[in-house]
């Protein structure tokens, strides 16, 4: 019991270490710096109703359920896909 207990104290020393990031990500627009999680949120919106079209499109829309949870589920991989490529200095 002791063990585990150093050991969970030595991991929770180590886990603020990755925490040293020395710039938050930011995204210049016409002079204003907007956080980059809200360009990608957005990029993430648009990318899922595209997707959503699609998938009208080819008639499989009816066959996504519970459709709320899927749409939710896109919008999240697609921001986040997103996030990785542009910015994951």
């Amino acid at each position: 019991m002791r063990q585990l207990l150093r050991s969970l104290f030595i991991l929770a020393g180590l886990l603020p270490a990755g925490c040293q990031h020395t710039h938050s990500p930011t995204v210049d627009i016409l002079g204003s710096y907007f956080p980059a999680w809200i360009i990608c949120i957005i990029i993430g919106l648009v990318m899922t109703v595209i997707a959503r079209q699609v998938f009208i499109g080819f008639k499989l829309a009816r066959h996504l359920r519970p459709a709320p949870a899927v749409y939710l589920c896109l919008m999240i991989c697609f921001t986040l896909t997103v996030w990785l490529i542009f910015f994951k200095n």
